[in-house]
């Protein structure tokens, strides 16, 4: 087995462990405690909207509007972590078809499993940091993936049979 499809198989499976980690652990230490809070918070602005009192209304919208946020950032990142995990797995089944050099095929792969451990990790960091290095580590690290994944597909493409 090549380094590259080594990369991505036991990436992958790495990548894949990771996310069902993190799922697992957010199901059952935060998520009861994530959806009370957004509960609570989306009952307590309806209760300040009927009393027409629009600062506890503004309030209770904001602690709804944080919860959401951090929880659907959460549950984010245990999706991707898991899907792109896949998608490695799958590339990696197929590495061997593709028309670079092992030299430049390592590069890819490299470049594959790094975006797609990234991309997670930065939406995950956004519940922690709002501020422009997390959203800036997300799109990065999208891009990498995104970059990468069209250059094996151009890989394929240059090992195509011609009919």
């Amino acid at each position: 087995m090549t380094a590259a499809r080594r990369v991505l198989l036991i990436g992958g499976i790495a990548l894949a462990v990771v996310g069902m980690c993190h799922g697992t652990w957010y199901a059952a230490f935060a998520e009861h405690q994530a959806l009370d809070r957004i509960g609570a918070s989306l009952a307590s602005a309806f209760t300040r909207a009927a009393e027409q009192n629009p600062a506890q209304l503004k309030a209770s919208l904001s602690n709804y509007r944080e919860a959401k946020y951090v929880y659907e950032r959460q549950v984010d990142a245990h999706g991707h972590w898991i899907g792109l995990a896949m998608v490695l797995i799958v590339l990696g089944i197929a590495f061997d078809r593709i028309g670079f050099s092992e030299k430049w095929k390592l590069v890819l792969a490299i470049a594959l499993l790094a975006g797609a451990a990234l991309f997670p990790f930065g939406v995950l960091i956004q519940t922690l940091d709002h501020g422009p290095l997390p959203r800036a580590l997300s799109v990065t690290s999208s891009g990498l993936m995104i970059a990468a994944m069209a250059a094996a597909a151009w890989g394929l493409a240059l090992n195509r049979p011609r009919v």
